[in-house]
This record gives structure tokens, sequence and C-alpha cells, in this order.
């Protein structure tokens, strides 16, 4: 080849490899999306508000910076409780929340945050994950337009805050008391006067006298709150919440238009935060009690075997008109208690004796 042609030739490639890499930027700056996810909770809250801003960071990392998600607050685009219809209706993208606030749409979505006396934190990621639950979890969620994930999970939570002991069923009754989800349909079977309130409402309430008491989550996320300044007696177990699941929802529009790749970080990104969550509470409870206890002269009380008995009673009645309600929530509530009957065959000789056995007074 002469030198002409050759020059010419090289001239030509290298133009053309210019027009592409000139035409490529563009392409991939257009491919790049910033996402609107609204929650429930106020950004800075340990573990839940934390969490939905650390997985904000964990999807534009593991995206490569191809999606970015914008966070805002409860309340600072919409509502607390309204970021499930903000997501259904595309005013938001995503929400950090759990589902049982959304009881009103149907009473399904209690099973995926959690119901009383119902499934633990592991075995209800289990039968999320492996059990049928994500499949009619998002059955359930497409029919209002959405995409559902687990993302995060608190462990067993307290038995709540109470300004008086609360020694028999009686001391239950006119007592105006903040619970959500089919829990709070159980203390309003024993005489509670139920209410539910936003997490930034609650110490408020409390201060007013409009509420005399409140469940929140464990020691870690109560430590923060302040309940202790007003009321004192904080009781155990939390039988109405004993593996309470966060809720992650994707816009199912948005969720259908993002490509394979970016549906999976999403999903890694998800599983990820789910794991992180539950460790975060394992790790800073305990710690957080003694704080309650020794530097804030909280009163650690115990629900009577009689008390626990009779929600127990009042809880199975709760999920049996639960489940009377609409067919997806039979059908929700026949896995999920389905595989709480498996669960508990094996947890009887698996944590359950173990744990009781880790009790004993060897020297270790």
């Amino acid at each position: 080849m002469k030198r002409r042609e050759f020059l010419k030739s090289a001239g030509g490639a290298t133009g053309a490899a210019v027009a592409a890499t000139a035409l490529a930027k563009p392409a991939i700056a257009q491919s790049k999306r910033e996402l609107k996810m609204v929650m429930t909770w106020p950004k800075n809250l340990p573990a839940l508000g934390v969490g939905a801003q650390r997985l904000a960071r964990r999807i534009e990392q593991f995206s490569d910076g191809q999606l970015t998600v914008k966070v805002y607050g409860g309340g600072e685009l919409v509502p607390p409780f309204e970021v499930f219809d903000a997501v259904s209706g595309g005013t938001a993208d995503m929400y950090h929340s759990a589902s049982y606030y959304f009881q009103g749409k149907s009473q399904a979505f209690n099973f995926f945050t959690t119901v009383p006396y119902g499934l633990t934190a592991s075995e209800a990621t289990a039968w999320v994950r492996f059990g049928g639950g994500q499949e009619l979890w998002d059955e359930l969620s497409a029919g209002f337009n959405m995409k559902p994930f687990l993302v995060g999970n608190t462990g067993v939570q307290m038995g709540g805050w109470f300004a008086k002991e609360i020694q028999s069923l009686d001391d239950f009754k006119g007592l105006k008391f903040r619970a959500p989800g089919l829990g709070g349909e159980v203390f309003r079977q024993v005489g509670v006067a139920v209410t539910n309130l936003p997490p930034a409402e609650i110490l408020p309430a409390l201060q007013s006298g409009a509420i005399d008491g409140t469940e929140w989550v464990s020691p870690y996320s109560d430590l923060s709150f302040g309940f202790y300044k007003v009321v004192k007696y904080y009781y155990y177990p939390g039988i109405h919440e004993p593996g309470s699941m966060l809720d992650f929802s994707v816009n199912l529009d948005v969720w259908n238009s993002l490509t394979e790749t970016q549906q999976e970080v999403i999903r890694a990104a998800t599983e990820a935060e789910n794991d992180l969550v539950f460790a975060e509470f394992n790790a800073r409870n305990s710690q957080a009690l003694d704080s309650l206890i020794n530097e804030h002269g909280v009163q650690l009380r115990q629900f009577s075997k009689d008390i626990l008995q009779a929600l127990g009673e009042a809880a199975g009645k709760v999920l049996a008109e639960a489940a009377a309600s609409d067919d997806i929530t039979r059908r929700v509530y026949e896995s999920y208690i389905g595989f709480r009957k498996n669960a508990l065959r094996w947890s009887r000789y698996g944590e359950q004796e173990f744990l009781q056995a880790r009790l004993l007074p060897f020297k270790y």
C-alpha cells in the first residue's frame, strides 16, 4: 500500500473511532438513571433509615453509577404512610417501609412483615426465599403495580413501652397504645384502644398523653427514640412481632424498564442489605438494653404466662379472620401457616433446645 493511501485509510479508521467514541459517551450518559426512593422512616434512624440510605449507595456502586437513588425521609416528599400509593401510582420509583402498614390494601400484606406468634427472622426469610413466599408476594404486589423485595429484618422485637405495669389482662383494658398490623388487632381483642402512628409522631404522642404506651422495635431503635424519657416499663417478649421483615418495593413499570443487569444489581443489593440489617440489630441490641436499664432507669418486665396464653388465643382468631378477607390473603395464610408448622418441628429440636442448653450454668 502506498504511503498516501495508508494515511488516508488510517485517518478514516481513526476518524471512525473518534466518531464512535463521541457517539458512545452520550449513549452511556443517557442510560444513567436517577430513581426516587421514599420511606416511612426518618432519614438517620438507626438501621432503618440509615439502612435505606446504605441500600441506595450500594445500588449506585453495584451498577457502576448507572443507577443512582435519591432518598427522601418520611414526610419529605410524601407522608410516611403514603409511600405505597406514591410508588404504586408512579409519583416515586421505590419505597422502603414495612408491608403491614398497608393492610388496608389487603390483609395479605401483614404476612410480609410479621404476624403474632408467627415466623422468626430466619424462618421468615426461608419462607420468602424457599417456601413460596416471594411468588405470592410478587402476585399480590403486581396487583398494585409493584415488585417487592426483602431488605432487612429486625429480629424478635420487644413487647412495648407502658406507663404502668401490666400484671393481668385487666391492665390492658382502655389502654391507649400504638401498634400496627395484626399485632395491633390482637391487642384490640383484649381491650386495648389501638392506634397507629408514623415513627416520628410516637414520642410527641407519649409526651402529650395521647397514648399511654407504644410498641416500636427493639432496644437499638428504641433507645434512639427516647421513649424512656416518658415511660419506664419495658416489656418482653414481643409476641406480636417475632421477626419483622422490611419491604423495598419498586414501581413495576420502572422495574420492567430496567435492563436484566440493572435488575440483578437491585436484587443483589437488597439481599446484602437484608443480611446487614439483621446483623446490625443483633450486634447492637444488648448494649442498648444495658444502657436503657443502667443509665436511664428503665424497668424491664416480662409478660406473664397467662397474658401470653390469652394473646395467643386472640392471635389465632385474628389470623383466621384475616385469612377469610380475600382469596390472595387466604392463599398467603395457608402457605405461611404450612411453613410455620414445619418450622416448629425443626426449631423444637434445633435452635430452641440449643438455646435452653446454652443457659445451663457451666463454666465457659
